[in-house]
């Protein structure tokens, strides 16, 4: 599957933007899909993972109650929420799917496919 993210840009604290990842293919679902970021000068992080039905989620702890990721399979796409953002927030943010397996995951190496990234910047 090949991956497109968008949305990003500049946004003030305690604003929101909604980040999208269209994918190609006739498979979207059967991807399990998340979202990391990479701050610069650091590693890629965990953000949000949502299994293949799109029933369960789960999320960061620092983004947690202020992030929802969500996937609609008629777009093929998929979607992150952010509200209430703050300075700490600010990164390239990435999408990825997973091609098997029924659950959630939190860890970069559990994904086969990446899109290229968006910039999100948050100034205080």
């Amino acid at each position: 599957v090949q991956l497109q993210a968008s949305g990003g840009g500049l946004v003030q604290a305690g604003g929101s933007l909604r980040l999208s990842c269209a994918a190609s293919g006739r498979t979207f679902g059967s991807y399990a899909l998340g979202w990391f970021r990479q701050a610069p000068g650091k590693e890629r992080e965990f953000v949000a993972a949502i299994t293949q039905s799109g029933c369960y989620t789960y999320y960061a702890d620092s983004v947690k109650g202020r992030f929802t990721i969500s996937r609609d399979s008629a777009r093929s796409t998929l979607y992150l929420q952010m509200n209430s953002l703050k300075p700490e927030d600010t990164a390239v943010y990435y999408c990825a799917a997973r091609n098997s397996g029924y659950y959630y995951y939190t860890r970069v190496n559990d994904y086969d496919s990446w899109g290229q990234g968006t910039q999100v910047t948050v100034s205080s």
